[in-house]
């Protein structure tokens, strides 16, 4: 499988129903049943996955709005992530040709 990496662009994947529980985004896949809890974090990372969004952009964001070290943010973004790509949540576009 593809490993993600900081110029990959991501995309949510059509087919999902998300509602707030708590502050707590949870997903249910229309595709595979299951239902996922993204938690607070991965709810704001889901929310800024709307539109296309280069992953790099997606954790200055985040840096910017959290008191969070770059590297810790980098690292679990990118787990989570790879967590919705192998569960066929996101659409993952390699490097944007510039």
């Amino acid at each position: 499988m593809k490993t993600v990496s900081l110029k990959d662009v991501v995309s949510q994947m059509e087919g999902n129903i998300v509602s707030d529980m708590d502050g707590e985004k949870v997903m249910l896949s229309i595709q595979n049943g299951k239902y996922y809890n993204l938690g607070d974090i991965g709810g704001e990372i889901w929310d800024g996955m709307k539109e296309p969004i280069a992953i790099q952009q997606l954790i200055s964001t985040l840096v910017s709005q959290y008191d969070v070290d770059e590297s810790v943010c980098e690292e679990q973004v990118i787990y989570f992530i790879n967590l919705l790509y192998a569960e066929g949540l996101i659409n993952l576009i390699d490097e944007l040709a510039s």
